[in-house]
């Protein structure tokens, strides 16, 4: 275009409208579609997919994390009874002397062949009624005068006058199969025997809701000295699922084998703060005052407890 020539182009004015004045209103000028495009559609729909997902998946991450994880309970103080016990002494009313001591036997040996032959020249016809009356077979004419041990049966020892443990409580399970029975066992850490039946020694067995793992310790040995407890009536099921967790572990309970349950230090201590809680609610502050106490493991799913559900006192 050359310089003479004028590019005229149209000049609109706009005047926007003031007040009641009256104008020309512009029109709007379009601009970009706006609309959603099926890209945007496709990349929102999987964004929120892979959220949902990943929320699930932390929920049952959560609900597995609480199911599985065992948060350490705080341990009972261990409430020691100090039981008397009369041992193999036998029952009575009275404790008897206590036997002589080393320095005491001397005094009561009885006298020797040259005693005797030198006795006898000194008073020979008391001295042979007396040695008649030793020689002699035959039973004492007269009653002995011992009055028995009046502590009650168990170890013998001095302490409080209470029922052992080992008579006055007793625990009640119950479930359907030997799974679930198991499985309380397991949780509680109690564990099942067989002593006896010819057999040196005893046969323990444990883990046994799985793979039920066996050893033997001696008579003697700590392990075998717990607290256990034993079914009154073998022919309760019960008694019947221990006999088969035992086998299942390769442990023998043919013949006269006794099985047992030992208890684990740490139940025996929460058994007993549970049953002087009880006592405490029944106006009885003392061991000493109870005569039996009888606990029931309630609870599922992996999750049990024991409560007392009777308890009998001792008269006064």
């Amino acid at each position: 275009m050359s310089t003479d020539e004028i590019e005229v182009t149209e000049v609109v004015d706009v005047v926007a409208p003031t007040g009641d004045e009256g104008g020309l209103l512009m029109k709007p000028v379009e601009g970009p579609d706006l609309k959603t495009s099926r890209f945007d559609s496709v990349s929102s729909l999987l964004l929120a997919f892979a959220l949902f997902v990943g929320i699930f998946v932390l929920m049952l991450f959560l609900v597995w994390l609480t199911r599985n994880m065992k948060f350490a309970a705080k341990p009972f103080p261990p409430i020691v009874e100090e039981a008397a016990g009369r041992g193999e002494n036998a029952e009575g009313f009275e404790r008897d002397f206590e036997p002589p001591g080393a320095e005491e036997v001397e005094e009561l040996t009885e006298p020797t062949l040259e005693d005797t032959l030198e006795a006898v020249t000194d008073a020979v016809s008391s001295v042979a009624a007396s040695l008649d009356t030793m020689n002699t077979n035959a039973p004492a004419s007269t009653a002995g005068t011992g009055m028995g041990d009046s502590r009650p049966p168990g170890p013998m020892g001095e302490g409080e006058d209470i029922i052992p443990r080992f008579e006055r409580w007793r625990l009640n399970f119950s479930a359907k199969n030997v799974g679930a029975y198991a499985k309380q066992l397991d949780y509680y850490k109690i564990e099942l025997a067989a002593v006896g039946g010819g057999v040196q020694g005893v046969d323990i067995a444990s883990n046994l809701s799985g793979g039920v793992r066996q050893r033997r310790v001696s008579s003697e040995d700590p392990e075998a000295k717990r607290l256990y407890f034993s079914w009154t009536d073998p022919n309760v099921n019960f008694a019947k699922w221990d006999q088969q967790l035992l086998q299942k572990g390769g442990v023998s309970t043919a013949g006269k084998r006794m099985l047992i349950q030992f208890i684990p230090q740490e139940l025996e201590n929460e058994l007993a703060h549970i049953e002087l809680a009880y006592a405490a609610t029944q106006g009885r502050q003392s061991v000493t005052e109870i005569a039996k106490t009888v606990f029931e493991s309630t609870g599922s799913g992996g999750s049990y407890k024991f409560e007392v559900v009777e308890q009998r006192y001792r008269r006064k």
